[in-house]
Formats: C-alpha cells, sequence, structure tokens
C-alpha cells in the first residue's frame, strides 16, 4: 500500500533534518537532553505555530489523536515547560535561514535588481515578562528582518531587546554586492553608508530633520508624475557639516509630494537610476510592514508558551520557520489560493493523509468501497 505523508508531515519536509541535527551537533544542543530532542522541539514550535494552539493544554490536546492518524507522538507538557533544556536559537536562527534560501531559489529571476527592505517591529511583552527592557515607548523586544520582496521572504532574521537601536543591526548585515537597501530614517549611521557603497551597492533612505544638505547640482527631471506622487526636486548633494569626512561619497536628494498632500524627502547614493524609479522603491518599503502585520494577525507571537527570554526567541524564530514553510509549500504546489485561505486549511487539515496541492478540494472516494445501492428518487417529493 503506498504511503501517503500527513499535511503536517509534507509540510516540514524542506527542513533537512540532518543537516538540522548537525548544526545542534556543533553547539552541542542535545548534550543533556534525554527524550525530548531538539528535533522534537522544533516540530511541537512548528506545529504549535500552524495550529494556532494559544496554551499549552492546547497544544497537548491537539496532538492527542495524532498517533491514530499520522504517527507524530504526543507532546510531554512538562517538556514545554522547560524540564528539558530547550535548542539553542542558533540551531532555529541558521534553520530559517536554510529555508529562506531554498525559498529564494524557487523564485530567483535572471537579470532582476536584487532589493532589500529592511525594518523592525515591536513585540510588546508587558508586565508578564519582568526582564524585558523598555524603549521609553513599549516593554518588550525587537525583531529585525531583511526582507527579499521578489521572493517574499525574510532572508535575515535578528531579535534584541526594545531599546537596540535599529541602526546597530543594520551595521551587521552582510552586504550583497549590487543590491539596493531601503530603509527609513532610524538607519541612519554614515559609516555603514559608506560600507554600502564601497560593496558597490545601493541604499534608499529619508534624511533626519537635523541633517544638513548642500545642494552641489540640480537635476533634470525626465518624468515628475510617478504611481501616487509627483516628483518635485532631484538634485546632487553633499553633508554641509563638519563630518562631511565621514561620508565621503556622492548623494541624490529627492522631493517628492505624494497625492495626499504629504511631502517626503529621499536621500540615496544612486545617481543612474530614474528619479521616478528611486521614489517607488521607497514606496515599497510598505510590503515589509504587510510582513510584520500579516505575522502578528495569523501566527502565534503575540501569545506565548513561555515567558522567559529564551522560550519567547524561539518561538519568534519558529514563527518565522513555519511563514516560510506555507510559502515553500504553497509556491512548490502552485497553490493558487490566498495564502490566508491556504493557512486555514492547513490548520484544519494537519493531519490528514492528503496531497497538498489538492487541500482545497474533497477528499476522494475509495473506489474499492461500494457504493450504496438507492434509488435516485429516495427522499425527493412528488407532487401530483
Amino acid at each position: 500500500m503506498r504511503f501517503t505523508p500527513s499535511i503536517l508531515g509534507k509540510l516540514v519536509e524542506p527542513i533537512n533534518r540532518r543537516g538540522f541535527q548537525t548544526v545542534v551537533d556543533s553547539h552541542d544542543g542535545d548534550a543533556y537532553d534525554k527524550s525530548f530532542k531538539s528535533w522534537d522541539h522544533l516540530m511541537v514550535l512548528v506545529y504549535a505555530q500552524l495550529s494556532g494552539a494559544g496554551s499549552l493544554r492546547s497544544l497537548e490536546a491537539g496532538q492527542l489523536p495524532a498517533p491514530l492518524s499520522s504517527g507524530h507522538r504526543p507532546v510531554a507538557t512538562l517538556d514545554l515547560v522547560g524540564c528539558q533544556p530547550p535548542p539553542p536559537r542558533w540551531s532555529l536562527a541558521e534553520t530559517s535561514g536554510l529555508l529562506a534560501g531554498q525559498l529564494d531559489r524557487q523564485t530567483r529571476r535572471e537579470g532582476t535588481a536584487m532589493l532589500r527592505l529592511i525594518d523592525s517591529t515591536p513585540i510588546p511583552l508587558g508586565k508578564a515578562c519582568a526582564w524585558a527592557k523598555s524603549n521609553g515607548r513599549i516593554r518588550g523586544m525587537k525583531m529585525h528582518v531583511v526582507y527579499d520582496p521578489d521572493s517574499d521572504c525574510p532572508r535575515v532574521l535578528d531579535i534584541t531587546d526594545a531599546n537596540v537601536n535599529d541602526a546597530q543591526i543594520g551595521r551587521t548585515i552582510t552586504i550583497e554586492k549590487g543590491a539596493t537597501y531601503v530603509f527609513d530614517k532610524g538607519y541612519c549611521h554614515y559609516g555603514w553608508w559608506t560600507a554600502i557603497a564601497t560593496a558597490k551597492a545601493f541604499f534608499v533612505t529619508r534624511p533626519k530633520s537635523n541633517m544638513g544638505l548642500k545642494v552641489e547640482r540640480q537635476r533634470r527631471i525626465a518624468q515628475t508624475q510617478g504611481d501616487g506622487f509627483t516628483i518635485l526636486e532631484d538634485a546632487n548633494v553633499s553633508l554641509a557639516s563638519k563630518t562631511n569626512s565621514k561620508l565621503a561619497i556622492p548623494l541624490r536628494r529627492l522631493i517628492l509630494k505624494r497625492n495626499d498632500g504629504d511631502t517626503i524627502t529621499l536621500l540615496t547614493n544612486d545617481l543612474k537610476r530614474a528619479a521616478v524609479e528611486i521614489a517607488q522603491l521607497y514606496k515599497g518599503r510598505w510590503q515589509i510592514e504587510l510582513l510584520f502585520r500579516w505575522i502578528k494577525q495569523h501566527l502565534k507571537i503575540r501569545k506565548f508558551l513561555g515567558t522567559n527570554d529564551n522560550a519567547i526567541r524561539l518561538q519568534l524564530f519558529a514563527a518565522m520557520i513555519a511563514y516560510a514553510l506555507l510559502r515553500i509549500a504553497a509556491r512548490a504546489c502552485r497553490i493558487a489560493m490566498p495564502i490566508l485561505r491556504f493557512t486555514d486549511l492547513v490548520n484544519r487539515c494537519r493531519f490528514e493523509r492528503r496531497n497538498i496541492a489538492t487541500i482545497d478540494k474533497p477528499p476522494p472516494v475509495n473506489p474499492s468501497q461500494r457504493k450504496p445501492n438507492y434509488s435516485p428518487n429516495q427522499m425527493c417529493f412528488t407532487y401530483a
């Protein structure tokens, strides 16, 4: 009889178990575990994200029928509480990076410009986590993401305390030659901007209000009208302050007006692209905001199974792994339905032995079973 894996089993196939174990062994992640290994913990965290379990009890109850239908063993609640050491978060971070690479290969387009959107989103923890640090607005943590909108996947993920400056994380990102990095004014750091230009990459950002800029030369604007905005000015500029020696790279300033009336200023080191194209790149930065909104609404990063620092970091990494698994499955099986509908179906059919490509279709009828013999007019009203 042909074996058919469950929806959940098929969904986690892109995670290379041997490669994951290699990462765990390099960090001695299973050194003190007796029965609940790092792989089991990873599967539990991914299952919690895909099933929408909001507590340890619901997580355990949701897997009780699993051995009868799919071979997954039930989860011991005590293991999740902390009786066994959790897997090192480096293992989950590297696993998330490997899955992002797979998703990138599925959607790689030759000849297209590499676009990287950089931003962070707060993870409020409130008074339940007294250890969490505050940045003056929230008490909690920050999720920093480098997002590739073409492949729709986070390429870099970092989790820090809420009071960590965004520019500090930006300087740790490996710069790709030829890529264009789009970020807001929170990532203002002259040394990092110089490093991007030195690596033959580009950036598009907004200058801070106190940044003095001196116009060197006005540029001719070939096209002023864009999608929802109008280009007002395009000029080569330089820093007007004494810190000019810290940013010895050519700069270009764009001033544009949105159709809603707001006027914004952009700063870039790209001297070749058209002004409308650069403004369109910054407008596309909202795609990473949509990513954060989708993750917060449809994955479990608002209510946590544990309240210590490591437990919360693990769940955040697991959320991004679950997101990448859903995207990989949708692309591999050519799922045409919206990702929200696909996520809901995975939640409902996670233990069924079915093909992911037909997850929205009724389950097939077993041809070996005899069809019931009944009259087609049964239970029908007949009027004279």
